[in-house]
């Protein structure tokens, strides 16, 4: 790089630390096929890129973005939220009712419980008439070492 190029480009970004990273994201911009505002004249890039930052014919803000862009790691889309995409995931969670109107929390269905309860009590009830609820309990101290080794 010439020395005249940057002494020239220090008075335009008087920060040199941020004329580097301006040139080098310049430098990038021409190297993937950005168009060139001046003659190349047998230059690299870097020249190429502070001789465009000394002359002002390359937008210092756009260098600016585009180095913070650069940077970032994760890109920040404002896109629109989608109101009918809510009001579907609540209905399937069973918040809203079909038609759009908002379930009392307290109204459950009652029909449907008693029925439940009905069919857990007629179980039981058959448990009892089969007889399995009670069961005989096995005690282990009744059984002797020799009725364990003889096979049936």
């Amino acid at each position: 790089m010439a020395r005249v190029t940057v002494e020239d480009c220090v008075v335009k970004v008087p920060n040199r630390f941020e004329l580097v990273l301006l040139a080098a994201q310049r430098a990038r911009e021409i190297t993937s096929g950005a168009p060139l505002s001046l003659d190349r004249d047998d230059d690299k890039n870097p020249v190429v890129a502070l001789r465009e930052i000394a002359d002002e014919t390359v937008g210092l803000d756009h260098l600016r973005d585009s180095v913070v862009r650069g940077m970032q790691k994760h890109v920040e889309i404002d896109e629109p939220e989608e109101a009918p995409e809510l009001e579907l995931d609540q209905n399937l969670f069973g918040i809203v009712e079909a038609t759009g109107a908002v379930v009392d929390e307290d109204s459950v269905d009652e029909e449907a419980i008693e029925e439940e309860l009905e069919e857990d009590l007629l179980s039981l009830a058959d448990e009892d008439e089969i007889g399995l609820s009670e069961t005989p309990a096995v005690n282990d101290s009744d059984a002797q070492p020799s009725d364990l080794d003889e096979e049936p």
